[in-house]
């Protein structure tokens, strides 16, 4: 470790720090014993949390943990009446005899971080995804379903795990603890003839269902569109009466960076194929920022692409995260000796994950300088991974603030820190058209990056672009929404054992499976599946499990289906020796309505209509999904989005089988239906295809206008 700028090798042992505040722990070895009592101490406190609330006696109250990161503070502007109200339905969790205690420490809460965590019922032992056999429950479904809300909140994986923050600043699981306790009990409790019934993380209880019925829905955020703005969002979320969910935070689905890392790989792997021309990225350098949630995945994206990847985050602490995790190789807080590397790795043509532990903007207008000084283009490709969706509260730092000045500023001052961002995005853009004018290939990543930089001022505007085009493409636009309109997407699937020899067992059932199929496919579509093969095989080498034993890639229906079908087939054989709970991002081919991202490439203006979402969480409910999730909001922000998930217990049954096979067929078909209405040759392609394969289904088809000159005409009178 150098001094000077702080430098980190991959030599270095395996904990880090860019401070003193993290040491090297001592190696130890487990013994069996201490496995035995490691167990049963933790399905001790398993058992604990499912019990609903402590409340004779309740636990003490511990407050913030200093060791962990923690959210912004919230800048609700309640009024007095609004604070009372807020109160209020905080205690209404607990009987009147408690409301004397809790009442000062939640109105302490509130008014010094802006919402009411209940920081007193957060479990005291590590919250992470245990076998699913340690869950106390009556159905492993509902087991699956808590292991995978463990995972959401596991400090490895969670960014804010006292705030129950997932990923993106604002991604939550719930909305306080007494939730987690509530919904922790209700699953240990569930039948397979009940459904949890999920508002924006209150639980509302269970409800007599069918064992084919869900065993619990989940909405977050659904609010009448009048009303869905951020103010009004920050106003809900502190009474406790609304949520962002994010995509799959408040679905109970996210896997950890992993869930982005080969939706990166291939979005810069096709970056490179459209805008350098080649399949060779070794020696091109690809410029972002964020080392959060599921911005962590760039740094390992661009190494498994082959390319020089550095990445600008301000806060230390994800920094180190990604370093101790092996997703980042190096960093450095000099820009110095971060132009010094980029031209060294240039040269040497060798993949790097670089950290700057630095602000972006600082990063863009150094590159832009060395070209001004020297007519070298440092930079090859550029996007920007920081969580716009959420400018003002921590999801965007501007310059020239530090880290915790900005957290300062934000919560003392707000109007002046939504000025100090705005300028901020204004000098950042600037630095980026000058780069691209010079040849740099810039993308907007569908964080709502360049939505915020026009309503910044920023010189974006594309002159004769619609509702949803700027002055740079975003990624859909440009390189993954024909992919989507083939019918692939990230598929995913979590081994409840927490055994990794499972994970490895269907790792090679996927890509056995994959290789099978792209021996009978066109040209076009052969080129996704090889690059889907070549990340399962090499995915087991990249060390990305964080949290649960999980993976993702991109298929179509047919990969997605057989995928499944030979997961549920090994358990039952017993070569895999648990259920595997199968899902994907609602980024994907169905699962989501957002103008600004994965329908930006839909110009036949129902790129804001969101009924695509609905129909995915409705169609899935009831073609055998165990669970499934509708959220206002995820990836572009509150108000900018409509998305549908799901998750599906695989247990080795032929009820698994088919309610796969039925419901993944919808889960595709519905989007890959609509993307071909809006006119996606691709999308047209493909539908047709799926129903020579499948008589039952009909889909509507486009007859495109051929001749332009009849709607002249028509409209001339």
């Amino acid at each position: 470790m150098r001094q000077d700028g702080v430098v980190i090798s991959p030599n270095c042992p395996q904990e880090h720090s860019l401070s003193s505040r993290v040491r090297v722990r001592a190696a130890f070895r487990v013994q069996p014993d201490l496995c035995v009592h490691i167990q049963n101490s933790s399905m001790a406190s398993l058992k604990e949390i499912c019990n609903g609330l402590p409340l004779n006696p309740l636990p003490p109250n511990r407050g913030r943990d200093p060791s962990v990161p923690h959210a912004p503070i919230r800048t609700p502007n309640l009024t007095a009446e609004e604070e009372r109200l807020a109160l209020r339905n905080a205690l209404r969790y607990f009987p009147p005899s408690h409301h004397a205690t809790l009442a000062p420490e939640f109105a302490q809460e509130l008014q010094q971080y802006g919402h009411i965590y209940m920081y007193r019922f957060c479990p005291s032992f590590p919250l992470r995804a245990y076998p699913i056999d340690q869950y106390p429950c009556r159905t492993r479904q509902a087991a699956a379903i808590m292991l995978m809300i463990m995972n959401n909140l596991d400090p490895a994986v969670a960014q804010f795990p006292q705030e129950l923050v997932t990923y993106g600043g604002n991604g939550q699981v719930f909305s306080n603890w007494a939730q987690f306790r509530l919904v922790m009990h209700y699953l240990s409790q569930m039948t397979e003839q009940q459904t949890l019934v999920m508002y924006s993380g209150h639980p509302m209880g269970l409800f007599p269902s069918l064992p084919s019925s869900p065993r619990a829905i989940i909405t977050n955020g659904m609010v009448i569109p009048n009303y869905s703005s951020r103010d009004q969002y920050e106003k809900m979320f502190a009474l406790g009466v609304s949520m962002y969910g994010q995509m799959t935070a408040g679905s109970y689905c996210y896997i950890g960076p992993q869930g982005i890392v080969h939706g990166t790989m291939l979005t810069v792997l096709n970056a490179g194929r459209r805008y350098l021309g080649t399949d060779d990225l070794r020696g091109r350098v690809f410029v972002t920022s964020g080392l959060g949630g599921m911005s962590g995945a760039q740094a390992k994206a661009a190494v498994i692409a082959g390319c020089v990847g550095v990445i600008a985050e301000v806060d230390e602490a994800p920094l180190i995260k990604r370093h101790k995790q092996g997703w980042l190789m190096e960093v450095t807080s000099s820009l110095d000796q971060c132009i010094k590397r980029i031209r060294e790795v240039r040269s040497s043509k060798t993949p790097l994950s670089l950290g700057y532990h630095g602000n972006v903007v600082d990063l863009w207008e150094r590159l832009l300088l060395e070209f001004e000084r020297t007519g070298e283009l440092l930079v090859d490709l550029g996007s920007d991974q920081t969580s716009l969706h959420n400018p003002f509260n921590g999801g965007y730092y501007p310059v020239p603030l530090s880290f915790n000045q900005a957290n300062q500023l934000m919560s003392s001052d707000p109007a002046r820190f939504r000025s100090s961002v705005k300028e901020s995005l204004r000098r950042q853009i600037r630095a980026i058209n000058k780069l691209a004018d010079a040849g740099m290939f810039f993308w907007d990543y569908g964080n709502a990056f360049l939505l915020e930089a026009k309503r910044a001022g920023a010189e974006v505007e594309k002159g004769d672009g619609g509702a949803t085009e700027f002055r740079y493409p975003s990624y859909v636009q440009h390189i993954m929404g024909d992919i989507f309109s083939l019918g692939f997407g990230p598929f995913r699937w979590v081994c409840t054992s927490g055994d990794p020899k499972d994970l490895a067992v269907t790792d090679d059932l996927a890509a056995s499976v994959l290789e099978k199929i792209c021996a009978n496919v066109s040209d076009h579509i052969r080129q996704q599946y090889n690059d889907n093969i070549r990340w399962i095989r090499e995915a087991g080498k990249h060390q990305m499990v964080v949290g649960s034993q999980a993976r993702i890639l991109y298929s179509d229906q047919r990969g997605r289906i057989s995928i499944a079908l030979a997961i549920n087939q090994a358990i039952a054989d017993g070569k895999v020796s648990a259920p595997v709970v199968i899902s994907r991002d609602h980024h994907d081919v169905s699962g989501t309505d957002s103008p600004f991202r994965e329908t930006s490439n839909v110009y036949d203006g129902s790129a804001f209509c969101a009924d695509m979402a609905v129909q995915n969480f409705v169609g899935d409910a009831f073609r055998g999904a165990t669970w499934v999730s509708l959220h206002n909001g995820g990836g572009v922000g509150w108000g900018e989005v409509i998305n549908g998930g799901f998750g599906l217990v695989l247990d080795g049954s032929e009820d698994a089988a088919n309610r796969a096979s039925l419901m993944l067929s919808w889960d595709v078909s519905n989007g890959v239906a609509r993307r071909c209405w809006s006119g996606n040759l691709n999308a047209f392609e493909t539908i047709q295809r799926t129903m020579k394969e499948n008589k039952q289904l009909q889909v509507t088809m486009p007859f495109p206008v051929q001749d332009e000159q009849v709607l002249d005409r028509a409209l001339q009178g």
